[in-house]
Parts: structure tokens; sequence; C-alpha cells
């Protein structure tokens, strides 16, 4: 089965994911961004820290 099935046959159970950035010191849903923050975002480098745990 493709991903495209499973996503379709799947759909009544899926959820809408909002997805949240910082933005000047709050958080603001990306979903209200214009046309150039929303293409900002688009090109940001997202990173993983290193845990400095030991």
């Amino acid at each position: 089965m493709s991903q495209t099935e499973i996503l379709e046959k799947l759909k009544e159970k899926r959820t809408k994911c909002i997805v949240y950035t910082r933005v000047m010191g709050y958080h603001r849903p990306v979903e209200s961004f214009n046309v150039g923050k929303t293409g900002e975002h688009r090109e940001r480098i997202q990173f993983v820290e290193k845990c400095s745990c030991r």
C-alpha cells in the first residue's frame, strides 16, 4: 500500500497540527505569518543541540 493510499484511508483520524515558533520574544503560530515571514521561516536551518550530560 502506498503512502498516499494510507493517508487517504486514515484521513478521518488525522488532526491538524499547529506549529509555533518564537518570534521577537513570544510564540506565534506559523500559519498566521504573512508571505515574507513564511518564506523566511522555510529558509531557517534547524539544528539539534548536543546533550552535555556527561
